[in-house]
């Protein structure tokens, strides 16, 4: 069997791409497509040659090929994949437009649908400042269009596969299909369990307007009691910086080994985005940290929030500073209540190892299907031939002229 796996693009090692390496150890001797490759660290490929769209060539590719969206439903849909029988698409843009046949098997695991196309554009365009003018217009245009794009194509996959409910919830919304929830791989098993915390709240991420990381900040900066620290940097640094009191530290960008540090020792880890499943906030409590998140979005699935049972985090509603710190205080009146053990045992939910062994299990159950249907086609044909050339005796002659 010829496998094929299909991703966006490569450019840093983010958590989709942690996605695509656990697919590849699921199966290793696929080949890998992808619009753009300019992934430095290549040690997880394991010197896999990764084959690339014609957006590689253009320039400035590098660094703006986002400027390209306009262009990439055209370059997904010019790989030939033709000689495989199953693809797997990883897409949260477009992948999953990967053109197939009748006999092939496209299942797409989908980290979401396009963001800035759907339910939050206008948010998109707000904080890319196209709300009026002649580009604002522009814009509008092309996410139309890509938004009609984007339901064509997924009506092309066979199966659909959502990284949580909400996405799922998502997914049957804009797509009217339904998707299996198979949560993406945390790794747990490099983030040990540390039961002693320090007198510190952490946030870390990277400082993109949806991360609310300025909500954080104004927040705590608001109570100079509580010591927060920032890991993470991004094009919202300098408006971060702005909003900081004496009692926040920026550590800007940081490597994986001072993260894990960090996130062992904090008091908890603080959460403000609306996220499709928000890998971080796993990794927390792998490390037996509990956690303020906004209620909404993937944290709700990943986070037992106060006052249910082993609670392993506390929600705020509204992302404003108001229920930020209402939810703090609502952690620090119950702090005895959040033990690191129960945070470990939710964060195991989400291990590499049960990723892997879904995804398997998941996709060698659609393989059997359809290559069942497929022989079941292949004998009703043989079946019939026979009685066709009996009611209709001038097919045969007809075929061959």
């Amino acid at each position: 069997m010829k496998v094929a796996i299909v991703h966006e693009w490569l450019v840093t090692l983010g958590g989709s791409e942690k996605v695509l390496q656990q697919i590849m150890e699921c199966f290793p001797q696929a080949d890998i497509f992808t619009l753009i490759d300019y992934l430095d660290d290549r040690s997880w490929l394991k010197g896999k040659q990764v084959k690339t769209s014609f957006i590689q060539n253009l320039p400035f590719a590098r660094k703006h090929y986002r400027t390209y969206l306009p262009l990439m439903p055209l370059a997904i849909e010019q790989f030939d994949l033709s000689a495989y029988d199953l693809i797997i698409s990883s897409s949260h843009a477009v992948a999953k437009g990967v053109l197939s046949g009748p006999d092939q098997l496209h299942i797409s695991y989908v980290h979401s649908p396009i963001r800035y196309a759907w339910d939050l554009q206008h948010q998109y365009l707000r904080e890319a400042g196209l709300t009026s003018g002649f580009k604002s217009a522009l814009a509008r245009v092309l996410l139309h269009y890509i938004r009609g794009w984007d339901v064509h194509s997924a009506n092309s996959v066979d199966h659909l596969i959502s990284n949580s409910r909400f996405i799922a919830r998502r997914i049957k919304k804009i797509y009217g299909r339904d998707a299996t929830v198979i949560y993406p791989p945390v790794d747990v098993s490099g983030l040990p369990l540390h039961s002693e915390k320090s007198d510190f709240y952490l946030t870390a991420s990277r400082m993109v307007p949806y991360k609310r990381i300025d909500l954080i900040v104004k927040a705590f900066s608001q109570t100079p009691q509580r010591r927060l620290i920032v890991i993470g940097d991004g094009p919202d640094m300098k408006k971060v910086k702005a909003a900081c009191g004496p009692n926040v530290q920026i550590l800007g960008y940081q490597s994986f080994e001072v993260l894990r540090d960090h996130l062992q020792r904090a008091k908890a880890f603080v959460f403000a985005a609306e996220e499709d499943f928000g890998i971080s906030v796993v990794e927390a409590q792998a490390c037996g940290t509990p956690v303020i998140a906004f209620g909404k979005g993937g944290a709700l699935e990943s986070v037992v929030g106060f006052p249910k049972e082993h609670p392993t985090g506390v929600f705020f509603r509204e992302q404003t500073t108001a229920s930020l710190l209402e939810a703090v205080d609502c952690f620090e009146n119950n702090a005895g209540l959040f033990e690191p053990y129960h945070c470990r045992k939710k964060a195991e939910q989400f291990s590499t190892e049960h990723f892997k062994k879904s995804f398997r299990a998941y996709v060698e159950m659609r393989l059997a299907c359809f290559r069942l249907e497929l022989r079941e086609s292949e004998q009703s044909l043989r079946v019939d031939e026979p009685q066709i050339a009996q009611e209709w005796p001038n097919a045969a002659s007809a075929s061959h002229e």
